[in-house]
């Protein structure tokens, strides 16, 4: 079912030593409150914090599960938004991996995933404990061993796996790293039912029915839906497809003030679940 999208956001200011404080919490935790410590905290910018308005990290996160003690991967972390959540969260009693995607398996780095790398080296009392591997064509490397991670997540990057061609290999690696019982948690931008493959290349907008059909064919169950990323204004219409809207803002000024009164996309996010070998719990 749904979850709200109301969350309490806390004026709260401290040092590093501070949010290291804080996310020393046990396992067993209740993440709420250490949620909102770590979207207060000083290693998100106010243009970060700003985006928590279409992204919800902390009500997405706990849709799918998240537990401060988990062996978690993400799934091409960008320039790192959800990494500044996810390390700190984890930090103590969980791990977490970070893949950057590669289409092509004999890639090498690029400039983006550098810039990535040195981000996380140079604050080290946040981000010391995170491992960086890589996907490549479906193919992990340097990751955790397989059948031992409790979520994967990957956050508007599956509709490139279409046309690039990968996203059934990419599909079956997350179920292989997934132990039984685990979660793949997946939020991308959502098109209008029937819209062609091609279409949905074009555009950067996904069907929920495509993700689904293709995560069932990996091995996995869909366990539950949430609209806590939807956005009734995007109408999923424009000819530089979703990067109209913003952050991309493909225009520039073009329009710009009729984009960002839309926001960003219109997001599915759906948790799906590698079977245990009773399957007991499972739709």
């Amino acid at each position: 079912m749904p979850i709200s999208r109301r969350f309490s956001s806390h004026s709260l200011s401290w040092g590093i030593a501070g949010l290291a404080a804080l996310v020393m919490s046990t396992a067993d935790a209740a993440p709420v409150n250490t949620f909102d410590a770590i979207l207060a905290g000083p290693q998100r910018s106010d243009a970060e914090r700003a985006r928590d308005v279409y992204r919800h990290p902390k009500e997405t996160l706990m849709f799918f599960g998240i537990r401060p003690n988990q062996t978690v991967i993400e799934i091409e972390p960008g320039a790192g938004w959800y990494t500044e959540i996810l390390a700190p969260y984890l930090h103590d009693n969980g791990k977490l991996y970070v893949a950057p995607y590669f289409a092509d398996a004999t890639k090498g780095d690029s400039p983006s995933n550098k810039r990535y790398s040195d981000k996380l080296m140079q604050d080290p009392a946040i981000y010391g404990n995170v491992k960086i591997g890589a996907l490549r064509a479906g193919q992990f490397s340097d990751v955790a061993p397989e059948g031992s991670a409790d979520l994967v997540l990957t956050f508007r990057n599956a509709h490139n796996w279409i046309k690039d061609g990968h996203i059934d290999d990419n599909f079956k690696a997350f179920y292989t790293e997934l132990k039984p019982g685990g979660v793949l948690g997946i939020v991308d931008h959502r098109a209008k039912p029937g819209t062609t493959d091609q279409q949905m290349m074009d555009s950067g907008y996904t069907t929920e029915t495509y993700i689904i059909e293709h995560a069932r064919a990996a091995g996995f169950k869909l366990a539950g839906r949430s609209e806590v990323n939807s956005n009734p204004r995007d109408t999923k219409d424009y000819a530089s497809g979703v990067w109209a809207l913003p952050p991309t803002l493909a225009g520039g000024d073009q329009d710009k003030a009729k984009y960002l009164a839309i926001g960003e996309s219109d997001r599915m996010t759906l948790r799906f679940v590698k079977p245990s070998q009773s399957g007991a719990g499972q739709e």
